[in-house]
């Protein structure tokens, strides 16, 4: 469904349903045949996207070659032919009578098993980052332009010229990781893709213009794919200079419109001053404008990046966390176009299996509700990442088990005992903590470790034969949100002199978001601590990733300095000042007794 958005998804893995808005083209797409008449006596004049904004198109137009439907489309604001007619010129010649003023947007439904998103990619806008003159100087222009310019499909038809006198270029100068690698601007990441379309431009110029200087400034050339190198080496032998170093300014001969570039050849080690009559910008590429929607759309999570975080980056790298949703493509990372075709196959056989499956397996680790104790308050339905809960005012609340995954945000929320979670639940985790501390609690740093990152991290350090005390004590859980307060208070109850609760970065929780009840979780015990005279930084919080085993062994060895300091009097200080209070009885209770 081209021209269309999609914009609600509710259900679960199998059972989606998708609300798409149709939006009206204006012009009937099977009434259309493409002869361009209307288009001839439209007044109204924009700039053409498609083209870069290097020329122009009509109020009423075919959006790029190859459109499908190969129909024209009424862009309504730009029109004049609507709310009063203004116009109308393009209907009045339309002899298949195909242009309708009136169309509106249709919404349609569609229920499906699963959903692949594949939303692109969104090129950097150079224009905040001002420092190579790309608002101020003509003749500086986006890789993207330059692409367009030099296309037989272009703006000039072939015909490579530089914008301010449509003269052919001589000297070109291309300036590589422009909104790449940047941590100033928020990007600290490496586009992947511009070093080889620089490459690969560098190439064309030398292909079709061969008396054309190129001179690329680059930080590191990352040339590491299958034959990346080989062009690379092609390109240094067809002429073009690279030099290792970013220019530090650009300015502008106003006669010549040429521009002079000043910058330190790292490699000599020396200051340089080249001019060129063009400079090309390779500009970063960054993730889609729709990708906040897309993420409350179905639940999803980013990375600290900005794009979308998979269930695993091995194990399951195209699968979502939501279950049922795939990613293709340079959502979810910046890769080429091979690593997308590689990653839209997958996408599309992991899809293909889930609904050949006809019947699909979950975990078993999901949460049950008992009926009986539930209060019908909706605050598991609150903090659960999936959706997973549904509650209505008034009503018990009930699960979903298709759509849960486990992460027990629920039930370390659920202050009534009405949430059990299979295989973690209260009393196995509660046993644990009270069997590891029946002897000699002081000597031992209790720690919950979420099961994807921080559990696995410390795998990692044992694997790695990485150095640290042997003092503490591991209870896994499936995350950190899991870890209700009572947990915590009980391992201080027992004699705990230190607790630590870890999990997923917070910006990488494998739960979505269900880490962010753990913050909340901890600072209001952090809370509770201080109040009964307690240290709060006896309760310690990390963040520690599946492969920062390092890390682990630091924190333990940190870990175990801080349990030196805990005194046997200050233990036992804990364990009176959070004794369980026994609940006041109610005054008819309280009489009842008195009259026994």
């Amino acid at each position: 469904m081209t021209f269309s958005e999609v914009e609600e998804v509710s259900g679960y893995v199998g059972n989606f349903t998708v609300k798409i808005r149709r939006k009206a083209r204006y012009v009937d797409p099977k009434l259309c045949n493409a002869c361009g008449e209307c288009a001839k006596v439209c007044p109204v004049v924009r700039p053409d996207e498609y083209q870069m904004g290097l020329s122009s198109r009509k109020a009423i137009y075919i959006p790029f070659p190859q459109a499908v439907p190969c129909s024209y489309i009424l862009n309504m604001e730009d029109c004049l032919g609507n709310n009063p007619i203004a116009c109308g010129k393009c209907a009045d010649v339309c002899e298949k009578k195909a242009i309708n003023y009136d169309d509106n947007d249709q919404i349609v439904t569609r229920q499906v098993g699963a959903i692949i998103v594949a939303i692109g990619l969104d090129v950097y806008d150079p224009t905040e980052l001002d420092d190579y003159g790309y608002t101020r100087f003509e003749n500086v222009i986006t890789s993207m332009e330059f692409e367009r310019l030099i296309c037989a499909g272009g703006p000039t038809g072939g015909h490579f010229v530089r914008p301010s006198d449509q003269q052919r270029p001589k000297r070109i100068g291309f300036i590589q990781c422009v909104g790449s690698r940047n941590p100033r601007i928020g990007r600290p990441y490496c586009s992947n893709i511009c070093c080889m379309n620089t490459i690969k431009d560098t190439l064309l110029l030398a292909d079709h213009y061969p008396d054309v200087e190129n001179t690329v400034f680059y930080q590191d050339i990352r040339a590491f794919g299958k034959s990346f190198e080989d062009m690379f080496q092609r390109s240094k032998e067809a002429g073009t200079r690279y030099i290792r170093g970013l220019p530090a300014e650009i300015e502008e001969d106003p006669a010549t419109r040429n521009l002079a570039l000043t910058v330190e050849n790292t490699t000599t080690g020396k200051l340089e001053r080249h001019e060129f009559d063009m400079v090309v910008l390779s500009v970063g590429v960054q993730p889609a404008k729709d990708l906040r929607k897309i993420c409350s759309l179905l639940t999803l999570s980013r990375t600290s990046d900005g794009f979308f975080m998979e269930s695993h980056p091995k194990l399951k790298p195209v699968d979502a966390p939501t279950r049922g949703v795939f990613f293709a493509g340079f959502c979810e990372a910046p890769k080429d176009i091979k690593d997308s075709v590689c990653q839209a196959g997958a996408a599309a056989s992991r899809a293909g299996a889930l609904l050949n499956a006809g019947r699909i397996q979950i975990e078993a680790v999901t949460s049950r509700i008992d009926e009986a104790a539930c209060k019908k308050c909706g605050q598991c339905a609150a903090v659960c990442p999936y959706g997973a809960i549904v509650w209505r005012k008034g009503e018990v609340a009930t699960v979903i088990e298709a759509a849960c995954a486990g992460c027990g945000s629920c039930g370390a929320t659920c202050q009534f005992g009405a949430i059990s979670m299979r295989h973690f639940t209260d009393d196995q985790l509660l046993a644990q903590v009270r069997a590891i501390l029946a002897d000699n609690p002081q000597e031992k740093v209790f720690v919950f470790a979420c099961n994807w990152c921080s559990y696995a991290g410390g795998d990692m350090a044992g694997i790695s034969r990485m150095q640290y005390p042997a003092s503490n004590r591991v209870v896994r859980t499936m995350c950190s949100a899991r870890v209700s307060e009572e947990m915590v208070l009980e391992a201080f109850r027992c004699g705990a002199p230190v607790v630590l609760v870890s999990g997923c970065h917070y910006a990488d929780c494998h739960y979505i978001n269900a880490n962010r009840q753990t913050v909340k979780r901890v600072q209001r015990l952090w809370d509770r601590l201080e109040k009964a005279g307690v240290r709060p930084e006896r309760l310690q919080l990390e963040w520690i990733s599946a492969a920062e085993g390092q890390k682990f062994a630091k924190v333990m060895h940190q870990l175990e300095e801080l349990r030196k300091t805990v005194t046997l009097e200050e233990i036992e200080h804990t364990r009176q000042a959070l004794q369980i209070k026994p609940k006041k009885a109610a005054p008819a209770e309280a009489a009842a007794v008195a009259a026994t």
